[in-house]
């Protein structure tokens, strides 16, 4: 009988509610079919077993929360009934055979050794580690870098990969101690959710055979060799006790400069290491040997000319890339551009910033023009709506799930803000910037960038002025912020005054929204931007 571990079900989960199991005890299954039902606070996941075979015990009940890395169910493997029986006898005769043994006084030292090594393998067994799932519809992943080798040992929780998903960057955990035994995938490869990842020996309870009894160790070794053992054997738990804390970003830093990160001492957190003493150490070696580091330097730059550099599109980028072509290929875009008077929005931020810094919040302009953007939708829900491929029906969103395009970590990312037509400035403030932080440290949940409705791009905070957004499919409308510029305008009265202004550029689904309703929208949301005090209005 074989225990299944709760695999890792997502980034940050630990545990999850168990909705239904799909299978009772006594129960046939087959390789990858459904056995439960689990609810984490990202999604819904069904959990497929391993192997085929006979389920005989369920530790859950419906309703109880299951803890990840511990056994969900235990289960009969096809084919190995009879031989995990054969397996139980042959250790208890052995066991049997021992301890008879072990009286006789003639016992050789070979057979002492023979005996002793038997029962240390009986305590670790070979384990294949398979990729779970790691978000919601995803179900291949990059590996971006291995973080150990074959041959090394890990302790559990220890970190083994990075893989990139086409929304995040993710590392896989060790679930056990143990040594390494093979990788299944090199550095670039495509692997498979559900596919073997890797191969380690997980240790077993050595701990009370690494100890023999006193007769017994007279008997095979001497008393110098107990000590090289003893010796050995603190050696190895020094060095998984004493092994490396460092994040990702650090390690790939350590790598490029050639830095040994168990000589570097680190000052985080239990020792961490952190970019600040790479930095610290890579200045060390630089003062050593100034005229080996000048020579580099100049030896770099006469091989740098005349060569190129192929970088392979993946993960975020290559997600991106294909989402774009899609939408353009399939999305008849049209663009309409308008200049907004930025002046009493102006004021009203500088009158309410100071209030929100008390609570903790940075107010931008981005949120007046989310709000004001949600209360444009109520006049003209065709905006928030979707069509489908063969453009057959129209489906409209009571919840105005708004996007911001960010420059994050791992590349163009696009969260929103869920059910904004219910939420105050403060609220939206507040999200944003929780969301754009996320974004740049590439901490991002699959729910953020799922299920929007209508996006923003700001290219004004890079410089830009004027753009032609791309829509972001399947959604129906997209808008571009431009650069806020003191310029010239007429009044009135013909007389020119200096005003802020920002021009503003929409790109719509001309299949489902033509000119005349765009040009309204935009008229409708600009004035809520113009005059914000206009907003008070409409507010529920």
């Amino acid at each position: 009988m074989k225990d299944f571990i709760l695999p890792d079900i997502g980034e940050g989960i630990v545990e999850c509610e168990l909705l239904e199991w799909l299978v009772s005890e006594g129960d046939i299954i087959v390789e990858d079919q459904p056995v439960a039902e689990v609810m984490t606070d990202k999604a819904t996941v069904q959990i497929p077993a391993m192997y085929s075979g006979t389920v005989r015990k369920l530790y859950y009940q419906a309703g109880d929360i299951a803890q990840v890395h511990k056994p969900l169910f235990a289960m009969d493997i096809e084919g190995q009934e009879s031989s995990s029986s054969t397996d139980m006898q042959g250790r208890a005769n052995q066991t049997e055979h021992s301890d008879t043994d072990q009286e006789q006084d003639t016992l050789g030292e070979n057979e002492t050794t023979h005996i002793k090594s038997d029962s240390a393998e009986s305590d670790s067994h070979l384990e294949t580690f398979i990729l779970p799932d790691i978000g919601e519809g995803i179900v291949e992943c990059e590996l971006v870098k291995w973080l150990v080798g074959e041959g090394e040992t890990v302790i559990e929780d220890q970190p083994v990969v990075e893989v990139m998903t086409d929304k995040a960057l993710v590392e896989i955990p060790a679930k056990h101690n143990g040594t390494i035994v093979s990788l299944c995938y090199q550095q670039g490869d495509i692997a498979k959710v559900h596919s073997a990842l890797f191969t380690m020996q997980v240790d077993g309870a050595k701990g009370q055979h690494q100890a023999p009894s006193q007769s017994t160790a007279e008997k095979v070794t001497t008393p110098k060799a107990t000590s090289n053992a003893q010796t050995s054997t603190s050696a190895d738990v020094a060095k998984i006790n004493h092994k490396v804390l460092a994040s990702p970003a650090v390690r790939r830093v350590a790598r490029e400069q050639d830095i040994d990160l168990s000589n570097v001492q680190g000052s985080g957190d239990k020792g961490r290491i952190l970019k600040c003493d790479l930095t610290q150490q890579q200045k060390e070696k630089g003062d050593d040997n100034p005229k080996a580091q000048s020579e580099t330097h100049d030896a770099s730059q006469r091989n740098s000319q005349g060569v190129t550099r192929v970088e392979r599109i993946s993960g975020i980028k290559a997600a991106m890339a294909k989402q774009m072509v899609h939408s353009v290929t399939t999305i008849p875009h049209f663009t309409v551009s308008e200049e907004i008077q930025m002046d009493a929005l102006i004021a009203l931020r500088a009158q309410l910033k100071d209030d929100f810094a008390e609570q903790g919040v940075k107010l931008s302009f981005m949120p007046f023009f989310i709000k004001a953007l949600s209360m444009a939708l109520n006049a003209f829900p065709i905006i928030n709506s979707q069509v489908n491929a063969d453009c057959t029906e129209l489906t409209y969103f009571n919840d105005h799930n708004i996007g911001m395009a960010v420059d994050g970590k791992l590349g163009l990312m696009v969260p929103n803000i869920k059910g904004v037509q219910d939420m105050s400035i403060f609220d939206i403030a507040k999200r944003a910037a929780e969301l754009i932080e996320q974004a740049r440290e590439g901490r991002l949940k699959t729910q953020d960038l799922t299920g929007g409705t209508i996006s923003i791009s700001n290219i004004g905070v890079l410089g830009g002025t004027v753009a032609t957004p791309v829509i972001n499919h399947p959604e129906a409308a997209i808008v571009a912020l431009g650069k806020m510029q003191r310029l010239p305008r007429f009044d009135e009265n013909d007389n020119v005054q200096a005003l802020n202004i920002m021009h503003v550029s929409w790109s719509g689904d001309h299949r489902i929204i033509d000119g005349a309703t765009m040009v309204k929208f935009n008229n409708l949301w600009k004035s809520y931007i113009e005059q914000p005090m206009k907003m008070l209005s409409t507010l529920r």
